[in-house]
C-alpha cells in the first residue's frame, strides 16, 4: 500500500490529476513485485532506484491501451471485436485489479475527441528513452489491434502513419510491419508451415506460404541464403525476449513477442526446407 500513497502523492504534486494516475500505477507495479524484499535489498534506496523502470512500465500501458481506443473510435464507432481484442491483450498481458482497470480507462480516455495523441506518444517515446526495439514491438502491437477486424481502414492507417512517423520510422518501414503482419496473419491461420494441405485452406496453396515467408522475413525470393540467414537472425534479435525486458519492454507484453518469434522461426524453416540450405 506504501507504494500507491507515495505514488499518487508524488504524482499529483508534479503532474496534477494525470500525475496521480501514473503515480498510482508505479506505485501498485511497486507494491505488487518489491514491497516484500523492500527492506532486505536497500530500504528506499533500492524503491528510487526502481522507479524509471515503473514508470516506463506505466506509460508503456498507458500509451498503449489510450491510442488503442483512440484507433477504435477513429471510423466512428467502437466495435464488439475491437473492445473484446482490447479485453483479450490484458488477458494475456496478464493485468489485473489496479492496473487493469487504469488500461481501461485508458481505452475510454483515448476515444475522447480531443486525445492528445501527440503528446502521450512524446510521452512514451522519451520514457523508454527511444529504444528502438521497443518502439518497434509496440507499434506492431498497435499495427495487430488495427487489424482485429481482419482489415485496416483508412483512418487506422492513418493514425498509424501519424505514430510511426512520431516514433522516428519511416514511411516504408511502416509498410514492411502492415505487409509483415498481413503475411503473418494468413500464415499462421492457414498452417503455412506445413506441407501438403493439411491445415491450410484451399485457397492458400504452398506458394502463397512461400510468398508469405519471404514478406514476414522481409525478403525476396531473389537474395541468396546468406542475406536470409541474416535477415532472420536480426528479427530473432530484435524480438528475442530477454533483450527487450533487458532494455525496458514489460514482462507483461513478452507473449506477444514471443508470438513474433514463432512466425519469424517457422518462415525460416519453410524457406530452408524450400530451398534446401542449412
Amino acid at each position: 500500500m506504501i507504494g500507491k500513497i507515495l505514488g499518487t502523492t508524488f504524482g499529483f504534486m508534479f503532474g496534477r490529476l494525470p500525475g496521480a494516475v501514473l503515480g498510482f500505477i508505479v506505485g501498485h507495479f511497486f507494491d505488487k513485485g518489491y514491497s516484500q524484499d523492500f527492506n532486505q535489498m536497500g530500504g528506499f534506496s533500492r524503491f528510487f532506484t526502481s522507479q524509471d523502470a515503473f514508470k516506463t512500465q506505466a506509460i508503456f500501458f498507458h500509451s498503449l491501451f489510450s491510442v488503442m481506443g483512440h484507433m477504435a473510435k477513429a471510423d466512428g464507432v467502437v466495435s464488439d471485436s475491437e473492445i473484446r481484442m482490447a479485453s483479450a491483450l490484458m488477458d494475456k498481458m496478464g493485468l489485473e485489479g489496479d492496473v487493469r482497470a487504469e488500461a481501461q480507462q485508458a481505452f475510454r480516455d483515448g476515444k475522447a475527441a480531443d486525445f492528445p495523441i501527440k503528446e502521450t506518444i512524446k510521452e512514451f517515446k522519451e520514457s523508454c528513452h527511444g529504444r528502438r526495439d521497443i518502439l518497434q514491438v509496440y507499434l506492431e502491437i498497435l499495427i495487430q489491434s488495427a487489424y482485429v477486424d481482419g482489415r485496416l481502414d483508412k483512418a487506422e492507417q492513418v493514425i498509424l502513419e501519424n505514430v510511426a512517423q512520431q516514433l522516428g520510422f519511416q514511411q516504408n518501414e511502416l509498410l514492411y510491419l502492415l505487409s509483415a503482419f498481413e503475411a503473418e496473419m494468413r500464415f499462421r491461420q492457414n498452417g503455412g508451415q506445413q506441407q501438403g494441405t493439411h491445415g491450410r485452406t484451399a485457397s492458400y496453396s504452398s506458394q502463397q506460404s512461400e510468398d508469405d515467408a519471404y514478406k514476414i522475413l522481409g525478403v525476396s525470393k531473389s537474395d541468396d541464403d546468406k542475406s536470409i540467414k541474416k535477415a532472420y537472425r536480426k528479427l530473432m534479435s530484435e524480438h528475442h525476449p530477454d533483450k527487450l525486458v533487458s532494455k525496458g519492454l514489460p514482462k507483461q507484453a513478452l507473449e506477444l513477442a514471443k508470438n513474433k518469434t514463432q512466425d519469424i522461426q517457422a518462415a525460416y524453416e519453410l524457406l530452408k526446407e524450400k530451398r534446401g540450405f542449412k
